[in-house]
């Protein structure tokens, strides 16, 4: 079985004094015992260094480009990136029409487009109702791993 993990787990995971932190590691480390390949898609990158660079006044964890290069990195060793395919943009178009999403909605469904893609029917994620609308993919809780 192959899981996607969504930003919010890589946030946890690097923020040890956040609440969820814990639950995000012990998730990611049942998965991986369980013998699941966990990995990441670009966006995922994309939006974790937007939020890792962005001060934390402002709901970021205020690393600098190094640090967040850094924390980066560490996941690549852990997580494989899989590769932003032409193919991902006819399915999300074809998915926020017929799911007709609005608003930022939209960067989630270019995950699932990114799923369907890949071929991932799991992503790993603190925000499960975000993904409630797409049946052919099961969103997962890490409480729920």
């Amino acid at each position: 079985m192959t899981a996607l993990l969504d930003t919010n787990i890589l946030l946890r995971i690097a923020t040890p004094n956040h609440p969820m932190h814990t639950t995000a590691r012990n998730a990611v480390s049942k998965l991986q015992a369980d013998g699941v390949r966990l990995v990441l898609v670009p966006q995922i990158v994309y939006e974790y260094w937007v939020v890792a660079t962005r001060p934390a006044k402002e709901n970021g964890l205020g690393m600098t480009p190094l640090e967040a290069k850094q924390a980066l990195d560490q996941f690549f060793e852990t997580f494989s990136v899989l590769r932003d395919e032409r193919g991902i943009f006819p399915i999300w178009q074809s998915l926020v029409v017929s799911a007709a999403v609005s608003g930022k909605n939209a960067h989630d469904t270019r995950l699932v487009a990114a799923m369907i893609r890949h071929k991932i029917g799991t992503i790993i994620t603190f925000n499960v109702d975000d993904f409630k609308r797409f049946n052919p993919v099961s969103a997962i809780h890490p409480t729920n791993v």
